[in-house]
């Protein structure tokens, strides 16, 4: 062979070697999964004999639970992990929620590592991921750790405290009921059902911002197969139904579908669709189902049956209106719904949306969320919101240890997160690295022989078990990073609005500052402060703010003047409506910083103003 010819092939060679990996690279990219390591898989089974005494008991086989067991089991502590479903997976398995929310960190990759990241790469790294390859991946973790003990098909029944600590738990299964001892407790059930059966405090919704009727939609996942996808990246192309996007195995977009689709049953909608393809299985999140109670066993199976009925009227419209649909059919339903929002376990620190907000670190960091403030819509004439897009907020570990009760920690979207905050908090990923901790946690406060409470205020003991999750592979490292209006006189106000949720940044994290503000605009949030800050106080003045109302919003929008602040405040909280801006002052409902940078002089406001004025009142009605 001639040295031109040698020369020839390997060239050849190498453009073939680097054409494989670059698409690759392709597929990493674009969410496209590699091929996943193929793991053998057999059912677990109920246990019929159980220890006297385990070192930690871990609650819900949810992927939060798969990682806390796991990580007890590491760090030495004999586990039982107790689950009443056939099968582990939980949300990402029964509710066929197979489209992954990967928080992703300031420098734009996943801020989800250690244990989820090993999970990740079992089902093939990409934003999607098979139902069956699921729980083989979870189960395979668990059987990894020779110390875990796995029982599915198990119900818990009781926890037993002493005191105020839980020291114990009764279950039963086919088997019979027992009674068992744990030195460490972990509820990683999706609404904290151990943390509230062993007296745990909580609210409901978004009873913490005055809102205890805030019901976000629920979801039926939609499974249909035989899914023409060249057809779906045409319509795309097309953008018959809006902008999309669509790789080899992901799809989103196709926004207005919003509008054109009618829905048949009552209180449903279709929102733009999050598609997943998996060989021949097609997953939609869509369909949204309004007022029902996450908590009520008959409301969830009703919200099941429309979304059945409603899914089978999604697929003949799709069938005739969406190239790519035409020979499409219902391959199964899930059995479980997906619940965005229930209870929220109040802990030892409350993660707030003014943390997520300006990117907070924390010195107990136990890891970080990254997920856009995703607000899913109550009713289906709203559309939902994104509150704020953060780069990366720390969880700190205060807020997986519940108030009031020892020897339990809550790991997923029930810990103590404020309903805002839990917009960008609740996604799976985040949840598994608040079981991680709750893991490593057990470990040391059994070594120590401490309580969780008192884990949290050791610094020395915090920051071995943050080594012990770097060890494992988790990113805890503090961050310093900058917000919008970091340094303003203004700063301080926008995160107590942003506490209540009384401004949406969307995905820009613009709050228009210095755009112009109107009476009409001024008193929206004067009247939704008092309301979600102190809703007693606002019943007290609603004969007040009624008329005020009438007033301005029988005429044009007009810009906001500082006479117009004045009688407004003067009026609800002074009796007078021609209070001074200086009254206002002396009385406390205006601090005398923010007063310094609004001039006294009549003259027209503009946002940043109106924003520092509402969080003022919303200070003053709380105290």
């Amino acid at each position: 062979m001639s040295k031109k010819l040698v020369l020839t092939v390997v060239g050849i060679l190498i453009i073939l070697i680097a054409a494989f990996f670059g698409y690759k690279y392709y597929q990493d990219r674009n969410g496209s999964p590699a091929k996943a390591e193929n793991i053998p898989y057999e059912k677990p089974t109920a246990v019929e004999k159980f220890d006297e005494e385990y070192d930690v008991i871990v609650i819900g086989g949810e992927p939060e639970g798969v990682a806390a067991a796991v990580s007890a089991a590491r760090n030495g502590s004999k586990t039982l992990l107790v689950e009443n479903r056939e099968e582990l997976g939980g949300l990402f398995t029964y509710g066929m929620l197979n489209f992954l929310d990967i928080p992703q960190g300031e420098k734009e990759d996943s801020v989800s590592k250690g244990i989820f990241e090993e999970w990740h790469k079992l089902v093939g790294k990409g934003n999607a991921f098979g139902i069956e390859q699921a729980k083989a991946a979870f189960q395979k973790l668990v059987d990894d750790e020779s110390l875990i003990t796995l029982t599915t098909n198990t119900e818990v029944t009781e926890s037993v405290l002493d005191g105020n600590r839980v020291v114990g738990v009764k279950i039963k299964n086919e088997h019979g009921e027992f009674d068992i001892k744990g030195k460490a407790f972990i509820d990683a059930t999706q609404d904290a059902d151990f943390a509230v059966m062993s007296n745990a405090p909580y609210f409901v919704g978004g009873q913490d911002i005055g809102i205890a009727d805030k019901k976000m939609a629920v979801t039926l996942m939609i499974h249909l197969k035989d899914v023409d996808w060249d057809g779906v990246k045409e319509t795309a192309k097309s953008e018959k139904f809006g902008v999309a996007d669509v790789t080899d195995s992901v799809a989103w977009g196709f926004s207005d579908l919003h509008y054109d689709y009618e829905p048949i049953e009552e209180n449903t909608r279709l929102r733009g669709l999050n598609l997943v393809k998996i060989d021949n299985d097609y997953y939609i999140n869509a369909l949204q189902i309004f007022g029902i109670d996450g908590l009520d066993a008959e409301s969830k199976k009703e919200a099941i049956e429309i979304g059945k009925r409603e899914t089978d009227h999604i697929l003949n419209y799709l069938q005739q209106e969406f190239p790519g649909f035409e020979n499409a059919k219902i391959a199964s339903y899930p059995t479980e719904l997906y619940v965005r929002e229930t209870r929220h376990i109040e802990a030892e620190y409350q993660l707030s949306m003014a943390d997520v907000w300006t990117n907070r670190d924390h010195w107990d960091s136990i890891g970080y969320g990254a997920y856009p403030v995703d607000v899913q819509a109550q009713t289906p004439s709203d559309y939902g919101y994104v509150l704020s897009s953060p780069k990366q907020y720390a969880i700190p570990f205060r807020t997986i240890v519940p108030k009031e009760i020892d020897g339990l920690l809550v790991a997923g979207r029930s810990t103590g997160y404020s309903s805002l905050a839990a917009g960008s908090a609740r996604v799976v990923p985040t949840g598994m690295i608040t079981g991680e901790a709750a893991g490593v946690a057990s470990a040391i406060a059994i070594e120590e022989n401490i309580t969780f409470r008192e884990l949290s205020q050791n610094e020395e003991l915090i920051e071995k078990m943050r080594s012990i999750l770097s060890e494992q592979g988790a990113f805890v490292k503090h961050i310093d990073t900058d917000y919008p209006y970091e340094g303003e006189w203004y700063d301080e106000s926008i995160q107590t609005i942003m506490n209540y949720g009384l401004v949406v940044a969307g995905y820009t994290n613009d709050l228009r500052v210095e755009e112009p503000a109107t009476k009409q605009g001024l008193l929206n949030m004067i009247n939704a402060s008092i309301e979600r800050a102190n809703p007693e106080v606002s019943k007290k003045l609603e004969d007040k703010i009624h008329p005020l109302y009438a007033e301005a919003f029988s005429e044009e929008k007009t810009p906001l003047q500082l006479t117009d602040v004045t009688e407004v405040l003067g009026e609800l909280f002074v009796d007078d409506s021609q209070a001074s801006w200086q009254t206002l002052i002396d009385k406390g409902i205006i601090r005398a910083n923010v007063a310094e940078n609004i001039d006294a002089t009549n003259h027209e406001l503009t946002m940043k103003e109106m924003y520092a004025i509402s969080g003022d009142v919303i200070n003053y009605v709380k105290e």
